[in-house]
């Protein structure tokens, strides 16, 4: 099969955007369900520890079950409703019950998902790396919508992307196993110095530690060199974005903005393009 893969991009670029249908479509039920079943967990364990009875009456909740429905009249949605972005199209965007609409952001997201999927593979080739692109920038978008829906960047996918890039850098995959640890390190340091000092200055927190757990693990993908960019292009962007939404009040100045998205964007952008970026700044800038 991957004989068979390199030696037919056609069939792998295929194959690759209709698997990032499928995941788009899964990523769309952890957006959504992973937070929620935080923050049951979280209740739970409050009431276990005030010795609070817990009222049962809640269905359980997991990423495969309860099968999806919609939201508005509870009509399970059936498997030819539920087809990565052929559905939303063929339904026109409505539920085939109520005709409530259906938000785009669920195909955008499969698509989205599809379409960066296939960037990797052209990039890539079809290689262990490409693997390693996929799985991380599956994470990545799931994080970002979770951070924009939540301002949360969850410990249950943070931490095993960190893992990950440590595994897939054994053999030096992207970097070396010491620059991914490297990496690893200062990235969580390098936010949590931040976090501190921003605090002591104005008592305020600036950012969560998601963020700090969410740097290492590109860290850990791309090593420690890859840092100063992700942390330049997602902090320049970060405060473009949050300037304008103040200028637009559409944000108060005491409400957070999510950084997580900022910092998934510049490090798949670093993955991607990051030897191209330093190269031409030096360049510019005559070393």
């Amino acid at each position: 099969m991957l004989d068979a893969f390199r030696e037919n991009l056609w069939f792998l670029l295929s194959v690759i955007f209709l698997l990032g249908l499928v995941v788009g479509s899964f990523l769309n039920v952890v957006i959504y369900r992973l937070p929620l079943m935080m923050e049951r967990q979280w209740r739970s364990d409050c009431s276990d520890l005030l010795e609070i009875q817990q009222s049962d009456n809640q269905p359980s909740l997991s990423l495969v079950f309860p099968n999806s429905h919609c939201p508005a009249c509870k009509h399970a949605i059936r498997p030819w409703e539920n087809i990565p972005l052929i559905s939303y199209l063929f339904l026109r965007g409505k539920c085939s019950q109520c005709s409530t609409h259906i938000s785009p952001r669920y195909p955008a997201i499969e698509l989205c998902t599809a379409v960066l999927s296939l960037l990797l593979a052209l990039y890539f080739g079809a290689s262990t790396a490409l693997v390693g692109c996929l799985l991380l920038t599956w994470t990545l978008i799931a994080l970002s919508m979770i951070d924009i829906d939540h301002t949360l960047l969850p410990d249950n996918l943070t931490l095993p992307l960190l893992w990950l890039g440590l595994l897939f850098n054994l053999h030096a995959t992207f970097v070396p196993l010491h620059d991914a640890v490297i990496g690893a390190v200062a990235g969580y340091l390098i936010l949590w110095s931040v976090y501190w000092l921003f605090k002591l200055l104005t008592g305020k927190e600036g950012m969560g530690y998601g963020d700090f757990k969410l740097l290492a693990a590109l860290g850990a993908w791309l090593g420690w060199q890859a840092l100063p960019l992700i942390i330049l292009m997602s902090s320049a962007v970060g405060a473009f974005i949050g300037i304008m939404l103040l200028i637009a009040k559409r944000r108060g100045k005491d409400i957070p903005i999510p950084f997580g998205p900022y910092l998934a964007a510049a490090g798949w952008i670093t993955l991607m393009w990051g030897d191209t970026i330093t190269s031409s700044y030096f360049q510019l800038a005559g070393f």
